[in-house]
């Protein structure tokens, strides 16, 4: 049976972490006691990534099953779940800030301040860590452009290495220095600290980097939102920066056997990158060797959207403007209709 709770001393404050010898990773024979010392040793990474982020939680209480993905609303007790509402009970100091979702509902979320926030959150078995693209009490306002690139089948991680280092060109272009870590798992995010601005306009300079990407790379980059239009390409999912949209954070743990993290990159990693390299037990000995790769771009100075605002304005007048949201949001301005084009060419 796993052990009594004992108290672990963070950053001089105390955190108690129940049944320390659980076991969360069976592959690994990693407990709920190493994912928390992993966290106590990347912690001003995670933090820096966090700090003051309103947080959606991704809770694995019973550890990692393979086949298990985590759901809103758990159908048992010890199912992985997402919690986008700060939890019940937590400990002094903890900070929140309450968001808007797409619906018009509100809800009051963590907003990570110190390493033992990020602890306790382990102790109701927390492996990711979704921070929104703002910072609170500037809850409405983006200040960090966020790229995806996902691997469609056929493709990989060379294929988005491949994407991400054009990528990087095009922001440059657009004013913009960008930062580089793998998804945890085939992808790869790429991150741009920017001028405060509302989540249309985050998301539609997301549109029209992707398809200034895409039209340099053809053959290897999409924006094509519907699934049989996008080929053996990488998709750049430009609705990862819609309203409520999160990627994992970095050294956020992904719940697979292998315990592989988000980590941050040096660009000239980037082209042999393989996230299989960069697990719970690898990154801390990387953190102890580099530290947090990504420390400089916490404090660059934030780049301005204005050029990529004006590629989308171009594209409009061209034909190219507003595309489909995610199923879940109410219809918005200007969204062509979301009929996957299959269905569409054969309703006529």
């Amino acid at each position: 049976m796993p052990s009594s709770a004992i108290i672990l001393d963070v950053e001089a404050t105390p955190v108690r972490l129940s049944s320390p010898d659980k076991i969360y990773f069976p592959q690994l024979g990693l407990t709920k006691l190493d994912v928390a010392e992993y966290v106590m040793t990347v912690g001003p990474g995670l933090l820096a990534a966090l700090q003051h982020r309103p947080t959606t939680l991704e809770r694995w209480p019973s550890g990692v099953t393979e086949g298990l993905s985590a759901a809103v609303r758990p159908e048992r007790r010890g199912d992985p779940f997402y919690q986008k509402r700060a939890p019940k009970g937590l400990p002094d100091g903890v900070e929140t800030a309450e968001v808007t979702y797409p619906s018009g509902r509100t809800a009051v979320q963590v907003t990570p301040t110190r390493v033992a926030d990020l602890v306790a959150m382990v102790n109701l078995g927390t492996l990711r860590f979704h921070a929104w693209p703002v910072t609170a009490p500037e809850v409405d306002l983006v200040d960090q452009l966020r790229i995806d690139l996902d691997p469609q089948p056929g493709t990989g991680i060379a294929e988005a290495a491949q994407a991400a280092l054009e990528l990087r060109r095009v922001l440059a272009e657009a004013g913009l220095e960008s930062w580089c870590k793998t998804s945890g798992g085939r992808g790869l995010h790429v991150y741009s600290p920017v001028r405060p601005v509302d989540f249309i306009d985050a998301r539609h300079a997301a549109i029209a980097i992707g398809r200034e990407l895409s039209r340099r790379m053809p053959n290897q980059v999409t924006v094509n939102w519907w699934k049989e239009e996008r080929g053996q390409r990488i998709f750049v999912d430009y609705n990862q920066m819609a309203r409520d949209r999160l990627m994992a954070s970095a050294y956020s743990i992904r719940p697979v056997s292998g315990a592989q993290v988000s980590a941050p990159l040096h660009w000239d990693e980037v082209a042999q990158v393989d996230p299989a390299d960069f697990t719970v037990v690898t990154m801390q000995d990387r953190w102890d060797e580099m530290g947090d790769v990504w420390a400089p771009m916490y404090t660059s100075e934030p780049g301005d959207l204005g050029t990529a605002l004006q590629w989308y304005e171009r594209d409009a007048e061209a034909g190219e403007g507003e595309m489909p949201y995610p199923p879940d949001y109410p219809k918005m301005p200007g969204e062509p209709p979301r009929v996957q084009p299959s269905r569409a060419r054969a309703g006529r």
